[in-house]
């Protein structure tokens, strides 16, 4: 994985986006010497977000199977807890 300043990105944008689209290059971009954001081939997106949908799955299947969340939840207090 490369890293690249965000003043250079900005310069080379293009290349940039063909090095992580064509060239399947993960390519950190930092800000005084921090990494601030990635530029990933979108296929690595998928990835990621397939990963966070299936422990969002998980999640969900393990508090479906715990006996104490078998009780409803009335719409106005989840409204409320949610803030809306």
């Amino acid at each position: 994985m490369s890293t690249i300043s965000t003043v250079k990105a900005r310069e080379n944008f293009s290349d940039l986006v063909n090095r992580s689209a064509y060239g399947k290059e993960r390519v950190v971009l930092t800000r005084r010497g921090k990494g601030v954001v990635a530029v990933v081939p979108i296929e690595d997106l998928k990835l990621l977000e397939a990963i966070e949908d299936r422990l969002d799955l998980d999640d969900v299947e393990k508090a479906l199977a715990d006996p104490k969340n078998k009780k409803a939840i009335p719409w106005d207090k989840v409204k409320k807890d949610l803030g809306l």
